[in-house]
């Protein structure tokens, strides 16, 4: 039996930034852990960001404004760096007024309860006249990953508003190290270190335990599907003809999620569920699909909608 490694150790937690050392892995584990970690740290945990952005006098990206330093491409870039902490589905609204001569930041901006500025000190424009006036509203939306503009054609966007490529991931930079150590008269275990930098919507540590989570509930779905004598695999392919029985059927059954008209949201949390076509959605029920994380009452009445629209319900 292959034995478990130790629990983690912190070696430093400073700011945005922890290194934590595991003890006592198997030989070869220390880089598939490390490398399975690393993944899931910069592409699977949720942040939030700004996607849209509506200037008052702006109608595209490469205007600029009277008594403003800063051209828009300058400002958007500025905008891109915002991070937020969000509580609850969204998006959320947030909008900043400034006048006169002064640097404008992400303090400025007036946001909702649910929503939190976590770099308040960011730069976004710098007003040059004592008659400047600058107003924006701008919309805040958490996700996973990274999204460009192209990827969320779907979206409506207000006219007048700009549409912002959109990386979500709240970890900057993840490095793992791995070396040898001795276990008993074997000198070929591994040492796994781990280097987290974060963006501040999260501890470094937090970050670590939620990747740590999201690998062990993915693991734990395929144990869980092929143990001894458990036929689910196969009765779930029976079921599934069996409810379709036609070729066309079929194939609406198989077709990615992401073909279907949801945000962005209710996508990502599909994803990370694992839930990548129309059949694996079709066959929860409402309760299941409620435990799945970040799919709330406005995700389930999406995905119902688009099921209707082809003839599915969820399973009763």
């Amino acid at each position: 039996m292959i034995p478990l490694p130790q629990k983690p150790k912190v070696i430093t937690e400073e700011g945005h930034r922890g290194v934590y050392e595991i003890e006592g892995l198997y030989p070869g584990y220390g880089h598939t852990l490390g490398n399975a970690v690393r993944r899931v740290l910069l592409s699977s945990l949720e942040g939030a960001v700004i996607t849209s952005v509506k200037i008052e006098g702006v109608h595209h990206e490469f205007s600029t404004i009277s008594g403003v330093e800063e051209d828009i491409v300058d400002i958007i870039l500025n905008l891109k760096q915002a991070r937020f902490t969000v509580h609850g589905e969204g998006p959320y609204t947030i909008t900043l007024e400034a006048k006169g001569e002064r640097e404008v930041r992400a303090s400025d901006f007036s946001a909702p309860s649910q929503v939190e500025i976590r770099n308040p000190d960011l730069h976004i424009a710098t007003l040059t006249d004592k008659k400047s006036e600058f107003k924006m509203v701008a919309e805040v939306e958490s996700g996973l990953g990274y999204q460009s503009v192209e990827s969320r054609k779907k979206e409506k966007v207000e006219i007048g508003s700009i549409a912002l490529d959109a990386s979500f991931s709240p970890v900057r930079l993840v490095n793992y190290e791995v070396e040898n150590m001795r276990v008993g008269d074997r000198t070929d275990y591994n040492r796994l270190r781990i280097h987290i930098v974060t963006d501040g919507s999260i501890s470094p540590r937090e970050s670590f335990r939620k990747a740590s989570q999201i690998l062990v509930e993915q693991f734990q779905e395929l144990a869980s599907s092929f143990t001894e004598n458990d036929e689910s695999a196969v009765s779930e392919k029976v079921e599934e003809e069996e409810t379709e029985g036609d070729e066309e059927g079929q194939e609406v059954l198989k077709r990615r999620v992401d073909e279907l008209d949801l945000s962005a949201r209710t996508l990502n949390a599909l994803s990370r569920a694992g839930l990548k076509t129309i059949g694996m959605v079709a066959k929860k029920n409402e309760k299941k699909l409620r435990e799945v994380e970040g799919l709330g009452d406005k995700g389930i009445q999406e995905i119902r909608r688009e099921l209707g629209n082809l003839g599915l319900t969820l399973k009763q």
